[in-house]
């Protein structure tokens, strides 16, 4: 638990104790702190505290003072709320008002007992209370989409917010559900299906995060409040997708982990690492250290994206902006300061550029330290190529107007140096021809300023004419040189990226990943694209279909991409959005080849997964030969030795051993036809054929007799008349009942009733059977419905394991769903869940015909009858079970 304070002078002082979901100790935590307040000599008395039958609690309201609660009728029935007025009489310190968000009886002062709290601290007196997340009036159409409750008794968030102190009590999912198996939120006599839905795992996971992320809310409304009381430089917690640029340099490892932490703050961060290589050369980075930090990366949970681009800065935005990033992650710049004069550097332009994006600078110990290797430059880039020319023709006027006022004082070669120092500068930043521009403004400025004669292109001596000639040669082989390497460096650049994507096909092949959406993005991120497809046809002369694709407005043919790469000739890549250098396509090859790869796998995954049905096929031709060996022959048995003892005129029958004969015979047979009728719908179910007539059944009228021929024991059912009708086939909801009933009744403690319940949630209907059983543990809860399937060491009298799974079969057959899940107290539920009516059917009313007439009430308890005298093995639910 945790807390925070926020001043409210002039009234009483509001705590409150918040929780996910009931049962997590809030009222236990409530009265824990009055005791401790009591043992201070605080005076302290509990306005209303409500205990739902929990000893512990009720326990803990030992030694504090209760105010008498107001008595009020209500439709001629009595009730009790909280006397705000005898509370304020009484003028204690605290007063302890559990379960805020409650609605009081028609009659009372307040409709709301957050009404009544508000009296109370405006009368001095400091209130702890306590409140659950769901109850929460901006959260209220969320909770219902996740338990699919609606809740109607809420509190204000500003009533909540306006607290001095919110705590928020938590409790992992598994003990809250270990807690109400015990029967420590409620009692086993009421712990029936009804609260079942609010305490399946994710949803207490999902009301869990609800209100972490409200009192996170309300953690940033205190800092809000505190930086405008006392200014602050504070970061706000982020809940974002981040991108971390990365450039193999060391300070990576720093920022991936400052990435990492920054997305871990709230649910569903992503961490996206890039790096951008230069296509105008090396980025300076170390191999290794890149390939450390990719692996760092993938352990952290992020992914790692290699792209090539001219303008890192917009490369690293273009990418962030594809990706819907929100955070930008940067290192601070490692150059030294003298650098700065040739820029401002990627993260300044980042930041300078990335709009809504919010870009972090982060430091770390390398800052300004240089880098390991120097960036060499070239030509490509547009921009430079603008500056470099205006170098080269505008540049040897530097020196010229340096060595005219020396005229004489330097040597003609030491003229030379000095213009072939600068061509060979314009080489490095500019490129060759660059280069051969600067010679030659070079040589016609040596010859005119500062070969005699001056002021004229005319040279005197022959030997300046040789120096002029070889200062051009010279220059020229050295820029021809250094672009020559300049272009090797952008090759080895573009090299290096290739290796990286190639290197990561290579591993997604040996990690045998096989999402082609994935792959897809992939390609449209690395080669900046909008949309990429793989469009397959069935010959040459087929049309084209598309098999998956991402962005908008992906090609459907070849023909309109912007670039193609056929795999084979009924299988293409196709990207649109722009045209791609002719270097690329060896990438694009390997991509496309791994796409093949995919689609293979995927064909075998189908082969393989058609050979397993036809495993089980075989399988179930095993067990039905089985079943013939053996469970057939226990019947037949019984049926043969009944009526041969009928028919022997060996032996006198009294009447009533001529009746149990017969009674038998009957019980035989109609074992028997149980059994074939199990294996006859389980091969329908199998070979598809079960073909469901939906029309819309009302399940007051079918729930009741199914469980009337099911059981022989007590079911208490309650399906209220006012439920919607579902939309299923009366006769398969018929059988599903009657299996679901007998299983639970066969495995229910004989003084126990089994519980069938109905309710409606959001457009479909819920039906529960709840037994109070050994129940399953969580393993087997799924391969209960298998074929044939028993649990544990369950004997061969109770079946041969179809009930369950012929059930299931059914309900998925009317578009429904059959799950199990654990009792509250102990035992097993089934869930059926089938969708409600969207209308009245073209004749009006609900489809009753294949009901036959059991008046039951919808909420009495059903003494259920056999109509054969006992069926030991109807619809052989038990079997499929367990135990």
């Amino acid at each position: 638990m945790g807390g925070f304070a926020v001043e409210a002078p002039g009234r009483g002082r509001l705590r409150v104790y918040l929780g996910a979901a009931p049962g997590v100790g809030k009222t236990y935590a409530m009265l824990d702190e009055a005791r401790h307040r009591r043992s201070r000599g605080t005076d302290v008395v509990v306005g209303v505290v409500e205990c739902h039958g929990r000893p512990r609690t009720e326990e803990m309201l030992d030694g504090l003072e209760v105010v008498p609660r107001r008595q009020l009728t209500h439709r001629g029935d009595a009730f009790t709320e909280m006397d705000v007025d005898a509370v304020i009489a009484r003028r204690p310190r605290v007063a302890l008002v559990d379960e805020l968000a409650h609605t009081n009886v028609p009659g009372s002062r307040n409709a709301k007992r957050w009404r009544d709290v508000e009296e109370i601290l405006d009368a001095g007196i400091d209130v702890i209370s306590t409140v659950n997340v769901q109850h929460l009036e901006s959260l209220n159409d969320v909770v219902e989409s996740i338990t699919g409750v609606a809740q109607h008794e809420t509190v204000p968030d500003g009533v909540v917010r306006r607290a001095d102190q919110v705590e928020f009590v938590d409790l992992t999912p598994e003990a809250l559900r270990r807690r109400l198996a015990h029967g420590n939120v409620y009692p086993p006599a009421i712990a029936g299906a009804a609260p079942a839905n609010c305490f399946r795992p994710g949803n207490l996971t999902a009301l869990r995060e609800l209100a972490l992320l409200w009192v996170a809310g309300r953690v940033d409304e205190y800092l809000r409040e505190h930086r405008h009381d006392h200014p602050i430089d504070a970061t706000r917690p982020a809940r974002e997708r981040v991108v971390v640029a990365l450039t193999g340099g060391p300070e990576g490892d720093t920022l991936i982990r400052r990435a990492a932490r920054i997305a871990g703050r709230g649910p569903g961060g992503e961490v996206l690492a890039v790096h951008v290589a230069r296509s105008n050369g090396p980025s300076g980075g170390c191999s290794a250290d890149l390939a450390r930090q990719r692996r760092l990366v993938d352990s952290l949970g992020g992914t790692f994206h290699p792209i090539v681009g001219d303008d890192v800065p917009g490369a690293l935005l273009d990418f962030a902006r594809g990706v819907n990033a929100t955070q930008i992650v940067l290192g601070g710049s490692r150059r030294r300061p003298w650098q700065y004069v040739l820029g401002p550097g990627v993260g300044a332009t980042v930041a300078a550029r990335s709009g809504d994006i919010d870009t972090h600078i982060v430091t770390h110990e390398h800052i300004g330290r240089g880098r390991e290797t120097t960036p060499k430059r070239s030509t490509t880039a547009r921009g430079r190529a603008v500056t470099s020319w205006a170098v080269a023709l505008l540049g040897p006027l530097i020196p010229a107007a340096v060595l005219v006022p020396m005229r004489g004082g330097v040597a003609l070669p030491g003229d030379m140096l000095l213009f072939l120092a600068l061509t060979v500068g314009v080489a490095l930043f500019g490129g060759l021809w660059q280069a051969v521009a600067a010679a030659v403004v070079g040589s016609l400025l040596l010859d005119y300023y500062l070969t005699a004669p001056t002021h004229t292109l005319k040279i005197a001596a022959p030997g300046n004419m040789l120096s002029l000639v070889v200062f051009v040669v010279i220059a020229l082989a050295v820029a021809s040189v250094v672009d020559l390497a300049a272009r090797r460096a952008q090759q080895a650049a573009r090299n290096q990226a290739e290796a990286d994507t190639l290197s990561f096909l290579a591993g997604s092949v040996l990690r045998g990943e096989e999402a082609l959406p994935a792959l897809l993005e992939r390609v449209r991120q690395t080669f900046g694209v909008e949309s990429v497809a793989v469009l397959q046809r069935d010959g040459p002369c087929a049309s084209w279909a598309r098999v998956d694709s991402i962005g908008p407005n992906p090609p459907t043919r070849p023909d309109k991409a912007d670039v193609e790469v056929p795999v084979d000739q009924s299988l293409a890549l196709v990207l649109s959005g722009r045209a791609l250098p002719a270097d690329t396509r060896r990438v694009l090859g390997a991509f496309a080849a791994q796409t093949a790869l995919v689609l293979e796998r995927r064909t075998l995954v189908a082969e393989a997964a058609e050979a397993r049905r036809l495993g089980e096929g075989h399988s179930l031709d095993t067990a039905l030969f089985a079943i013939v060996a053996r469970d057939l022959r226990a019947p037949l048995a019984a049926i043969k030795a009944g009526a041969s003892g009928l028919r022997s005129h060996e032996v006198d029958w009294a009447r009533a051993e001529r009746a149990e004969l017969l009674a038998t015979i009957e019980a035989g047979a109609d074992r028997l036809d149980q059994l074939i009728g199990n294996l006859l719908d389980m091969s329908r179910l199998r070979m598809g054929t079960i073909e469901p007539l939906p029309s819309d059944v009302a399940l007051d009228e079918v729930v009741p007799g199914a469980v009337a021929r099911a059981a022989q024991t007590a079911v208490r059912v309650s399906v209220p008349d006012t439920l919607p009708t579902v939309r299923a086939d009366g006769e398969l909801l018929d059988r599903v009942m009657a299996n679901l009933v007998e299983n639970a009744v066969l495995h229910t403690p004989p003084d126990t009733p089994v519980v069938v319940v109905a309710k409606a949630v959001r457009d479909r209907i819920e039906l529960r059977v709840v037994d109070r059983g050994p129940g399953l543990p969580d393993d087997a809860k799924d391969r209960v419905f298998e074929a044939f399937a028993r649990h544990g060491d369950a004997p061969r009298s109770r079946g041969v394991g179809l009930g369950l799974a012929v059930a299931r079969g059914f309900a998925e057959a009317m578009n429904g769903s059959l799950t199990a899940e654990d009792t509250p107290g102990g035992g097993l539920t089934m869930i059926l869940t089938l969708p409600a009516s969207t209308g009245p059917e073209p004749g009006g009313e609900p489809d009753r015909s294949h009901v036959r007439s059991t008046p039951v009430d919808g909420h009495r308890d059903v003494r259920a009858r056999t109509e054969s005298g006992g069926r030991d093995d109807e619809n052989d639910a038990a079997s499929s079970r367990r135990r």
